[in-house]
């Protein structure tokens, strides 16, 4: 128990001095995943609705394959993105390997399908009376968007959330592509696995509270909106 308490104590007094190192990779995990997440959603959210809203040939099978994309190992993208990037790859002479933009490419693949995929879940259970009263009101297909993904905020959020998860704790693509290099590309669970591995506990502990933190606070959010939701939804039901 003492290597426990100890470990935890070291850990807060990390914390607590604003150890150059340790911050060093909240840094680098906050850009990187606000990069990736950005773009997880700006793509994602469009897809998302073209693929639970419409309906065309080959539906079945673009859905199939985000489905099979959410479970592809995430090892797997992480060499994909490692091959593209490289020096003899076809995006070689972009310069990303190593750098933060390259780990963000990656984990965006990452969280990417599981925008989509949540998203055009949440668009096919929206009232399907919502796209007819929306265009017999003269809306056009940009404004059928945003009120359709209005409708389905919640599910935005809680989708949003998942791939921030995914993100946040990937160590895979991160350090395939990262290259884990101290004080640039070196993000918390990168960091963890690393000090862990040196026997240097307290850090990864410290590391592993701001990791939990930020996923606390994340789901409170969520929560919030949930609740702001329903609220929102019984109000309307009793007007």
């Amino acid at each position: 128990m003492d290597y426990f308490s100890e470990g935890f104590a070291t850990a807060f007094a990390l914390l607590l001095a604003l150890d150059p190192e340790t911050f060093s990779a909240v840094r680098a995990t906050g850009a990187v995943t606000a990069l990736a997440l950005s773009a997880s959603l700006l793509l994602g959210l469009p897809l998302g609705f073209a693929l639970g809203h419409f309906r065309f040939p080959g539906r079945r099978g673009v859905r199939l394959f985000v489905d099979w994309m959410l479970s592809l190992p995430t090892v797997v993208i992480g060499l994909i993105v490692y091959a593209f990037l490289s020096s003899r790859g076809p995006l070689g002479e972009w310069g990303l390997l190593f750098t933060v933009s390259g780990m963000a490419l990656g984990l965006t693949l990452l969280g990417l399908p599981i925008v989509i995929s949540m998203t055009a879940t949440a668009v096919e259970s929206t009232d399907s009376r919502l796209t007819d009263t929306v265009l017999s009101l003269g809306a056009d297909r940009w404004q059928l968007l945003a009120a359709t993904l209005s409708e389905a905020r919640f599910a935005m959020a809680l989708a949003a959330a998942t791939a921030f998860g995914r993100i946040v704790s990937e160590i895979g693509i991160a350090m395939m592509v990262g290259g884990n290099i101290k004080w640039h590309t070196r993000t918390i669970t990168t960091a963890i696995a690393l000090e862990t591995g040196k026997g240097e506990f307290a850090t990864g502990i410290a590391l592993g509270i701001v990791l939990m933190l930020v996923a606390l606070v994340v789901n409170l959010l969520v929560g919030l909106l949930r609740g702001r939701s329903m609220g929102t939804s019984v109000g309307r039901r009793l007007a």
